[in-house]
């Protein structure tokens, strides 16, 4: 470490490493000292974010059978959690404000599926019931972190106190980590994490795995009015690595509405055509719907180029000559492992193979990862133990990795990372793609009629559900926006500050998509290649961007013109299928849309949202 940070200090007996009295900003050391006496830990640890750090954060958590070695890879690691923490905990997340509606409309069902609001008053008992005390016997761990490039006008830093080990090796990957942040965070505001794992040592009850957790008493909760997030016992993921979901989208969406630009769950891409012309586009799927796929494309079309700026998030603001300008404010990829391989995504495979962190994976006997889809073919002596830490073989009747098990590996390392994803101004976005899962009736693709209906083509996404929350099934949910469960504020004032950027002076608005790779046939099987082949959509969207003529209006917006999505060399796809509007099916999905609006959004719902709803309705007349 530095040796302005060796220093040691005591406060209230807490032994710190690192002097309190360097850090610049007197709010950084103020919420250090004020949560540590509430929290109680043996000894305090400023992050440095070095390379030394890391292999002792590491050999700690091996010593402590937390994470295992993967001596296959290089600098590869292991988590198994205990089963009761493996994914996001929706129900247990919430927004914490003085009014109901500035979180949420009001459902006319009472209950609202656009976030979960808790007044200031239950939050405060929540608090005091669960973190006096939380970290005793523990180390507190201080993170400095930027989300986006150090000192890019469009990034934000943050400070995240937690006691998990797991939480600084994970920061260190998924954000610009440790002295650097603090020396270039001066006097500013900085938004402030508090993470507990809940388990004071000596322990009450032995641990699964190793793995520390509270299940009972999980709260992720979020104060935007302070600019704070508070989450106590959970180890996994985006309930505690903070600057991934609880920042970069709930806070940052709030922040953004009040500075007039967009934090959404998009990924990024570049794509270069044969004669080398550039488009970057931003494009939302809900969780596990192919976000990093798509981010990481291997193009089957020769010439064609794809390069990934970023695979979940997109932090996007127009400049002073009007184009929309997008970081990804995230330093990795925290990606869902099943379903990932060299035919899917050879991309993400070259990227995860050094300094990667698996959790919840199966394990090969000669010291690899396995998961459902790897599509590695094992050698006869080769066997597997699955992600509950027992022999597994495919007779066993589950899976071997949990359907949620993730990689966390530097951004970085991504063959294809485009040269300018950490440029400090953003990259220039020219179009906007929603899509999720819909096994019938939405075409492969189609372009918004203009900005508004847009606008309204992502208010009324729908999906499948996936694996990354706790929901069962694959019942059709409405996500708007691919943003469901992350929206930092009421929904209907997010859509209203969407429907905003029209009236910005002089801007130049991305075209927007909706894709639908997922669509199936009678016999249950899809019609569109999906992968690679997805290029064949991005060129015609590039096409689209371009101003060639090359499409036809439809009820629902513009689909590609006969002949003009590019086929050659694919075989028999059913063209008629893939595109066929159904007047019956979309009947339906108006319906479904119009009662999720008045149920969920209700008096919130801007006029332009509804009236875009009048006039589909319109349409679909005509068919």
């Amino acid at each position: 470490m530095p040796s302005q940070m060796k220093a040691e200090l005591q406060i209230s007996g807490i032994v710190t490493q690192g002097d309190l009295h360097s850090l610049k900003n007197p709010d950084v050391r103020d919420f250090i000292v004020t949560y540590a006496r509430i929290c109680k830990p043996e000894s305090i640890h400023i992050c440095d974010g070095s390379e030394d750090e890391n292999k002792k954060v590491l050999c700690l958590m091996e010593d402590n059978g937390m994470i295992k070695k993967l001596h296959k890879y290089e600098n590869c690691w292991l988590a198994l959690t205990d089963p009761r923490d493996v994914a996001r905990i929706e129900s247990k997340t919430v927004i914490v404000t003085q009014e109901q509606r500035d979180t949420v409309p009001v459902a006319k069902s009472g209950i609202s599926q656009l976030g979960r609001w808790m007044s200031e008053n239950d939050f405060e008992k929540a608090f005091k019931a669960r973190f006096p005390g939380c970290m005793k016997g523990r180390t507190m761990y201080v993170i400095p972190f930027s989300m986006g490039p150090l000192g890019s006008p469009l990034s934000k830093i943050g400070i995240q106190l937690t006691d998990s080990p797991y939480v600084v090796a994970s920061m260190r990957i998924m954000t610009r980590m440790g002295a650097s942040v603090l020396e270039s965070l001066g006097e500013e505001e900085f938004v402030k994490c508090l993470h507990s794992v809940g388990c004071p040592i000596p322990l009450k009850k032995p641990l699964v795995n190793n793995w520390p957790c509270n299940p009972e008493l999980t709260l992720i909760a979020h104060i935007p009015d302070r600019r704070e997030i508070i989450s106590f016992g959970s180890g996994y993921g985006g309930n505690s690595l903070l600057g991934k979901k609880c920042f970069a989208l709930r806070i940052a969406s709030r922040i953004a509405k009040e500075e007039g630009w967009l934090a959404e769950h998009m990924l990024i891409l570049g794509i270069t055509n044969p004669e080398g012309k550039k488009k970057y586009f931003a494009a939302a799927f809900p969780s596990a719907c192919g976000k990093t796929n798509l981010a990481m494309m291997k193009p089957s079309l020769p010439g064609w180029k794809i390069e990934c700026v970023g695979d979940d998030i997109s932090w996007m603001k127009f400049d002073e000559h009007g184009n929309l300008r997008a970081i990804n404010p995230e330093n990795g990829f925290f990606g869902v492992a099943p379903g990932t391989s060299v035919k899917t995504n050879p991309n993400a495979m070259e990227t995860i193979r050094k300094n990667t962190i698996f959790t919840n994976v199966g394990e090969t006997s000669d010291g690899g990862i396995y998961w459902e889809g790897i599509d590695d073919s094992l050698a006869p002596d080769i066997t597997l133990t699955s992600w509950k830490n027992k022999e597994w073989t495919p007779e066993d009747g589950e899976p071997c990795a949990h359907p949620n098990s993730r990689f966390c590996t530097p951004a970085s390392q991504c063959p294809i990372i485009d040269p300018a994803w950490e440029s400090p101004e953003g990259v220039p976005i020219e179009g906007i793609i929603f899509g999720g899962r819909r096994p019938a009736g939405v075409p492969l693709v189609y372009e918004a009629l203009n900005w508004q209906h847009g606008v309204f083509v992502g208010s009324a996404m729908r999906s499948e559900a996936t694996a990354a929350a706790e929901h069962k099934g694959k019942v059709i949910m409405h996500d708007p926006f691919a943003m469901r469960p992350f929206f930092g504020y009421n929904f209907g004032r997010y859509l209203a500050h969407w429907l905003s950027m029209e009236h910005h002076s002089s801007v130049k608005l991305p075209k927007i998509f909706h894709v639908n790779w997922f669509k199936k046939d009678k016999n249950g099987c899809f019609l569109w290649p999906g992968y690679g082949e997805n290029i064949r959509v991005l060129e015609w969207m590039f096409n689209r961007i371009n101003g060639d003529d090359c499409a036809k209006e439809t009820a629902i917006g513009y689909v590609p013109a006969e002949g003009s999505l590019n086929l050659k060399g694919l075989g028999d796809i059913n063209m008629e299928e893939l595109f066929d509007i159904s007047k019956d099916f979309w009947e339906e999905e108006v319906k479904d849309i119009k009662k999720y609006f008045d149920d969920q959004v209700n008096a919130d719902l801007p006029y332009e949202i509804e009236r875009e709803l009048i006039a589909l309705e319109e349409r679909l007349k005509q068919l």
